[in-house]
C-alpha cells in the first residue's frame, strides 16, 4: 500500500497540472513567420503542415543520433493515432529527409517528417532560450494564412511527457539507473556460430 504521504504528493501533481493546463490554455498566442522545411517531396510550409487542423504539434527531435529523443518519439507514435483527431502532428529535426525517413521505418514511426536543416525555425522557434536543437514540442495555431505561437515544453528524463520515468519511479530506479538503447538485444549464453567478432 501507498504511504500517505506519497498519495498527498501524487494528489498535489495532479493539481499543479490542472493548474498547468489553465494557465496554457489562457496564453497569448504570437504571430510568427511562415517558415519553410524541406521533405521527401519537396518544400513545405509551417502553414502547409497544419494540414486540415488549425492545431498543429511540432515535435523538436534532435535526429537519429539520439537515444533520448527516439524514446520520447517511441512513445508518441503510439499515441499519434489519438492526437491526430485534434491536431496535426509533425517530427521535425535536422537530418535529411531520405535520413528521416530511414530511421523512422527503422523505428516503426507513423509521424509526417519535415526537416529544418538546422536553418531560421529551430534558431527561432527554440524551446530553450539561447540553445537550438534542443528536444520539446510546441503548439501552434492557424488563423487564416497566419500561424501563432502557442505552447511549447522542453523534453528530458524526468518530464511528464514520458511514461517510462515515471514508470521507472515506481520501481524505486531513475536517470542514474537507466539509460535507452536503440535495441535490447542480449548475447545468448551459447552461440551457434561460435561468437567470434561479437561486437554487441
Amino acid at each position: 500500500m501507498a504511504s500517505n504521504e506519497l498519495i498527498d504528493l501524487e494528489q498535489q501533481i495532479a493539481e499543479l497540472t490542472q493548474k498547468l493546463n489553465v494557465l496554457r490554455k489562457a496564453s497569448k498566442p504570437e504571430e510568427i513567420p511562415n517558415y519553410t522545411f524541406t521533405t521527401l517531396n519537396g518544400e513545405t510550409t509551417l502553414l502547409d503542415l497544419f494540414g486540415d487542423k488549425d492545431t498543429l504539434l511540432m515535435i523538436h527531435n534532435m535526429g537519429q543520433g539520439c537515444r533520448y529523443c527516439t524514446l520520447w518519439a517511441d512513445g508518441f507514435n503510439g499515441l499519434l493515432t489519438h492526437l491526430e483527431s485534434v491536431m496535426s502532428v509533425v517530427l521535425v529535426s535536422k537530418d535529411s529527409p531520405e535520413t528521416q525517413r530511414r530511421f523512422a521505418n527503422s523505428r516503426g514511426w507513423r509521424f509526417h517528417l519535415a526537416s529544418h536543416g538546422g536553418g531560421d525555425y529551430i534558431r527561432e522557434q527554440t524551446v530553450m532560450d539561447g540553445s537550438d536543437n534542443v528536444p520539446g514540442a510546441v503548439v501552434y495555431e492557424r488563423e487564416g494564412n497566419k500561424a501563432y505561437r502557442k505552447n511549447n515544453c522542453t523534453f528530458g528524463p524526468g518530464d511528464i511527457y514520458c511514461s517510462m520515468w515515471s514508470l521507472l519511479g515506481l520501481a524505486g530506479l531513475g536517470e542514474e539507473d537507466w539509460t535507452p538503447q536503440y535495441t535490447y538485444w542480449r548475447r545468448p549464453e551459447k552461440l551457434d556460430d561460435g561468437g567470434a567478432n561479437l561486437f554487441h
